[in-house]
């Protein structure tokens, strides 16, 4: 995944001052477009921000993802009159959301959407193993329907992109291309869709804990 991620980086154009600047103002007069050019060029400084934490490539990933959350908040903030370099204000956004995404995380190599699902559920809990007895797997079946139901909620969007990243293990440009949406976009959704998922699941494993 991080192989794509880099082949999609090395496509992008580098702005002059002159275009960067239009781009701002054009974005600050609601050009959509604008908007997206200008978060797309600044990708590779998430990639950068990123690999200085040297972890594995799932980590990285994931912290690509929250990174580039970061990254479409600052764009959407950012004053470009006021005379400070974007780069520096992103910087912040970005790793600040790289570092919330760390500090949720409590294992490191499980993939968890937006930290943790309820008390320390993820979504790959949900899935029944083979070494698991009768009991265990009635639990997690349980669990799983509720899981299933919370996306089956959700906007038509935000279902496709949570069922396409994390049960059909699709990269994020895959499910950007089906969905007809930008990447940005995507990632948006899936923030979106994470926080639905959780507050659907929060009530459900109250009960279920304290059963």
């Amino acid at each position: 995944m991080l192989k794509e991620y880099l082949a999609e980086l090395r496509k992008n154009k580098l702005l002059t001052l002159d275009e960067e600047k239009e781009l701002w103002r054009l974005a600050a007069a609601g050009d959509v477009e604008a908007h997206q050019r200008l978060v797309t060029a600044y990708q590779p400084l998430v990639f950068k921000i990123a690999m200085s934490f040297q972890l594995q490539e799932a980590e990285t990933m994931e912290l690509l993802q929250e990174g580039t959350v970061g990254l479409l908040e600052a764009a959407e903030n950012f004053d470009y009159t006021k005379g400070v370099a974007f780069s520096l204000y992103a910087s912040y956004r970005i790793k600040g959301a790289m570092l919330d995404y760390l500090k949720q995380s409590s294992n490191q190599g499980l993939l968890y959407l937006e930290g943790e699902l309820g008390e320390g559920i993820t979504l790959g809990d949900t899935l029944a193993t083979a070494q698991e007895g009768p009991w265990e797997m009635a639990e997690r079946q349980l669990l799983q329907d509720k899981v299933q139901q919370a996306l089956e909620r959700l906007p038509q969007k935000e279902q496709q992109v949570l069922t396409g990243m994390y049960l059909e293990d699709r990269t994020a440009k895959f499910v950007a291309d089906a969905v007809n949406v930008s990447l940005g976009h995507v990632y948006r959704l899936q923030k979106k869709g994470v926080r639905r998922v959780r507050g659907m699941l929060a009530r459900f494993m109250h009960e279920f804990n304290n059963n």
